[in-house]
């Protein structure tokens, strides 16, 4: 076993120790200089989407809205609340700034990944299934088959297995904290609610991420609000200190600027996923009328994990006289919980408590589809989806009651490192077919289309699904 870490070990050194991240940050700025800027010009369109549902006719499809919630949902997790706080207190301040930073890069690369996956998504049944294994194989050809299994692998073992284990044991432990369940209690209730919902597909995934990500994401917001609110002539205080943070000119812990840089470009990845390739396999499952509109949607996912619930984590520590800046000994977890009782009570760790077991549960279920995504991918037999299945709702379980097991599954982190590194290679190489479908999307809106339709014929070198295209636009 120790060599088997030892491993792994390098592996992640090898990928989030010094490439990934680099690599991550070239080509996002890439990606938006040779887009033009794509997250700020289409930055209004992408809040369209919220308010209309679909604009295709097929009334029983994933909307664009849904897909995005689902994505929100899986993006949201404990990396909002116990990450920021973890980047807070070994970066400073700073951290903060960095993570906005990466977050407006990554909403380009973020909109590059999606549309590639919607582009050469499949039509299967009476759902759509796409993502970076299958844009792969259909965008760069069958010589490449290898590439896109090595990331369905990684994708399964990361995703399905391993975080969902955190996720699991994350939930039980603020529940056993605040309010003295018992774990086992915890792990029933979830493996019972995960299993009800994953057996009911994509579309009932979809369906309750579409009324479970609103509640959570508003809810926590609007507690954010208000304690910013409450302290609203601070405000321009903690900015100013964030920025001075952020470029040495205050330093809050050992490494100054550095890191800060460091933390916060490293948990604004973790956290928004962009570039990792996660994301595109739930992009992918809507019923669209562009794939280019399914990839400003999804930038808005970036925007909302990270600008607007990362923010608020951050604002409701940096306000309140818990932190203190250089102390390493404080779990993210509970620095945040903390913070949130300083402004507003004892009463706030129990609605910090069902924020988490929300933020877990629409995790959960997003990573349970993007393994079950990549199965689908390698193996069309239907029992081993089963088999997933069952496995997913056991290890929920086992990571709530059992919260020393989830060091078994060390393995996340490096195997996420190379499916992203993967995912990235492969968006490089599509990129200029990125750049066709973009042409024509923006060519339909200087044209006047409000609603720019995708015509798979125009584009008969690419190996695209035409099934998956025949698009019925709504009547207006």
């Amino acid at each position: 076993m120790e060599w088997l870490e030892g491993l792994f070990g390098v592996i992640g050194d090898l990928t989030w120790g010094w490439a990934l991240i680099p690599f991550l940050v070239v080509l996002g700025l890439f990606f938006t200089l040779v887009t033009g800027f794509v997250q700020f010009t289409f930055f209004g369109r992408m809040f369209h989407v919220l308010l209309n549902k679909n604009q295709t006719a097929d009334k029983n499809a994933i909307s664009g809205r849904e897909a995005l919630l689902l994505s929100v949902g899986g993006r949201v997790g404990g990396g909002n609340i116990a990450g920021v706080a973890v980047a807070i207190t070994l970066g400073g301040p700073g951290a903060v700034f960095w993570m906005w930073a990466i977050a407006l890069v990554g909403m380009a690369t973020s909109l590059v990944e999606c549309s590639l996956a919607q582009l050469y998504k499949r039509k299967e049944g009476d759902e759509f299934r796409g993502g970076p294994a299958r844009t792969i194989i259909h965008g760069l050809g069958e010589d490449y088959r290898w590439l896109a299994y090595l990331y369905a692998v990684c994708l399964i073992a990361s995703f399905a297995i391993g975080f969902n284990a955190f996720q699991g044991n994350t939930v039980a432990g603020a529940a056993q904290d605040s309010m003295g369940i018992d774990r086992i209690w915890t792990g029933a209730l979830l493996a019972i609610g995960t299993g009800f919902i994953i057996y009911g597909g994509i579309k009932r995934i979809a369906k309750v991420a579409d009324v479970i990500v609103p509640i959570m994401a508003i809810g926590y917001v609007v507690m954010a609000l208000l304690i910013i609110l409450l302290n609203i002539t601070s405000i321009p205080a903690v900015i100013g200190t964030i920025i001075s943070n952020a470029f040495g000119w205050e330093e809050a812990v050992g490494g100054g600027m550095g890191a800060a840089m460091a933390q916060g470009l490293r948990r604004g990845l973790f956290s928004n996923e962009a570039g990792l390739g996660s994301a595109p396999n739930v992009a992918a499952t809507a019923e669209v009328t562009h794939p280019i509109s399914q990839g400003i949607t999804q930038s808005l996912s970036v925007f909302i994990d990270t600008i607007l619930i990362c923010s608020c984590t951050a604002f409701v520590i940096l306000l309140g006289d818990v932190y203190v800046p250089g102390a390493e000994d404080i779990d993210g977890v509970v620095l945040t919980q903390q913070s949130l009782v300083s402004h507003v009570g004892s009463w706030s760790q129990y609605f910090l408590t069902i924020a988490i077991l929300l933020f877990s549960i629409s995790s959960i279920i997003y990573n349970y589809y993007l393994g079950e995504n990549a199965l689908t991918f390698m193996s069309q037999n239907k029992v081993t989806v089963h088999i997933l299945r069952i496995f997913v709702i056991g290890i929920v379980f086992l990571g709530a009651v059992a919260p020393g097991a989830t060091s078994v599954f060390f393995f996340s982190d490096p195997m996420m490192g190379i499916l992203a590194i993967v995912n990235l290679l492969a968006l490089l190489m599509l990129f200029p077919t990125l750049i066709r479908i973009l042409t024509d999307y923006k060519e339909q809106l200087k044209a006047g289309a409000e609603h720019p339709v995708f015509d798979a014929s125009k584009f008969p070198d690419l190996d695209i699904d035409l099934e998956a295209w025949k698009i019925k636009k709504k009547e207006s």
